[in-house]
């Protein structure tokens, strides 16, 4: 009784549509956009809408679970009640959802072949924040970093640069998935990087003596004391050697540990040294280990092909402040005839995803870049095939309860990244991604932005555009030693 309400109530405040008759059955999917056949979602991602590619003149969608289901109507594309897309999930956490489309096209009903949504009661976190800019080369127009609720369509600009000199920003993270421990690098003559602690912010100059370059990418200890950053001498650079149009490359890069507490720098010698090149580095969930990315300096850019890097770790001590001697090389780039970037630990300790390319560092504009998982207590490396698309995979985050990751990929058309989330089981099986739900579903195919470093964050950070205008303005940035 429950079911039969629910679908009349759905179907009276959407496009009236006539009761399908004479229908055909074909034994293919419905050509849908995003490609929601058959994925695993956790139980608080707001509705799949979808739309159809072979634009038929109307469409009829039955969402079915155990004890209820919703019918919704549209021509083109379907846009699923909130409400009851919520109350559906509710009560079929741990089991699927089949989805029967039925569509008129060229005077005829075609019912294809039902598909399911796997909802799983593992939550994932309910912000995502992203960078949206304009897959541009070496310069950009605007830059915004957004924040979106996933559990819904609400989003929000937390920062903007038209309203600080059109600077870049960029590497914004997160402590733990923690929204009030945060930061990002806001650059330009009037910059520095924000930190948001307990919904405390400072600007600092996290460039130190000695220190190459300010801080690039980072990530918090997991007490939230201290940062581990590394130091690029960054260089942009056009070039025709097959499918990429840009390549970024360090001429010179170092690591460093950042005591936010006594804003000091903590390093080693051989990490700031001349004749290797660190970058990318994290910490081990429970904070005793530095993982990072390391090659062997070569002329540059003439053997950029031959610039591979390495997994390394490191030991870290942080009631002492101090960073081991001892390097452990984890993936070797040599045996693996490839190059590892952008690492990131599982909050739960397992696990070490990772981007591989070919060659260097900077893998967007790499077709064959894709991500890969270490098991950190087996040492076993997983492909994920079934996660991996034709085109660039990289810039993951975790969810802290280690279920979930997002990623941008541009499997799409090789030129705009957009959010994927992928399920990972409690035995390390990954799962069929799924790109971010918009409550238009033609969003993606009229958007001239990519969604550029998509992280997970556990709430919404406690400041807003006009909040950093002001400390860009009006605030010193603070100076590290």
């Amino acid at each position: 009784m429950r079911s039969h309400i629910l679908s009349i109530l759905v179907g009276l405040v959407l496009i009236s549509c006539s009761k399908p008759e004479n229908v055909k059955l074909i034994h293919a999917f419905p050509p849908i956009y995003p490609d929601y056949i058959d994925v695993t979602i956790p139980v608080n991602i707001a509705p799949l809408n979808f739309l159809m590619r072979n634009k038929p003149d109307k469409i009829v969608v039955t969402i079915k679970g155990i004890n209820d289901s919703i019918i919704v109507n549209g021509e083109q594309k379907i846009e699923i009640p909130i409400k009851e897309w919520k109350a559906l999930l509710d009560s079929g956490q741990g089991k699927s959802l089949s989805v029967s489309v039925t569509a008129f096209l060229k005077g005829q009903w075609i019912r294809y072949t039902p598909f399911f949504w796997h909802v799983k009661s593992d939550s994932i976190n309910p912000y995502l924040s992203y960078r949206l800019i304009e897959p541009g080369y070496e310069v950009w127009n605007k830059i915004q970093l957004v924040e979106r609720d996933i559990s819904s369509f609400n989003e929000r600009v937390i920062a903007d640069n038209n309203v600080t000199d059109g600077n870049c920003m960029n590497c914004h993270i997160y402590g733990n998935q923690n929204s009030s421990l945060s930061m990002f690098h806001l650059r330009g003559k009037k910059g520095g990087t924000i930190l948001n602690k307990d919904g405390k912010l400072r600007k600092i100059n996290t460039k130190g003596n000695g220190m190459i370059s300010n801080a690039v990418y980072g990530n918090f200890h997991p007490g939230g004391r201290f940062t581990v950053f590394s130091t690029n001498i960054i260089i942009p650079e056009f070039h025709a050697y097959r499918s990429e149009r840009l390549e970024v490359y360090d001429s010179a890069s170092d690591l460093i540990v950042m005591d936010l507490d006594q804003d000091k720098i903590i390093t080693q010698p051989f990490l700031s040294d001349t004749t290797s090149l660190e970058t990318f580095p994290v910490f081990s969930s429970d904070g005793r280990w530095i993982y990072y990315c390391v090659a062997n300096k070569i002329q540059l850019p003439d053997s950029i092909k031959s610039l591979k890097y390495n997994i390394c770790r490191v030991g870290f001590d942080a009631q002492q402040g101090t960073i081991g001697s001892t390097v452990d090389t984890l993936w070797n780039a040599r045996k693996m005839n490839g190059s590892a970037c952008h690492l990131k630990t599982s909050p739960d300790g397992k696990y070490l995803l990772y981007t591989v390319a070919d060659y260097g560092t900077f893998p967007i504009w790499h077709r064959e870049a894709d991500l890969q998982m270490m098991n950190l207590e087996t040492g076993k490396i997983d492909s994920l095939k079934i996660v991996n698309g034709p085109n660039s995979d990289s810039y993951h985050s975790w969810s802290s309860n280690s279920r979930w990751f997002v990623f941008a990929s541009k499997r799409d058309d090789g030129i705009y990244g957009k959010p994927y989330f992928c399920y990972i089981d409690s035995a390390g099986k990954a799962y069929k991604p799924f790109v971010l739900p918009q409550r238009d579903p033609s969003l993606y195919d009229n958007t001239l932005k990519s969604f550029n470093i998509p992280e997970l964050s556990n709430g919404p950070v406690p400041f807003d555009v006009m909040v950093i205008e002001q400390i860009y303005q009006n605030k010193e940035a603070e100076q590290v030693q």
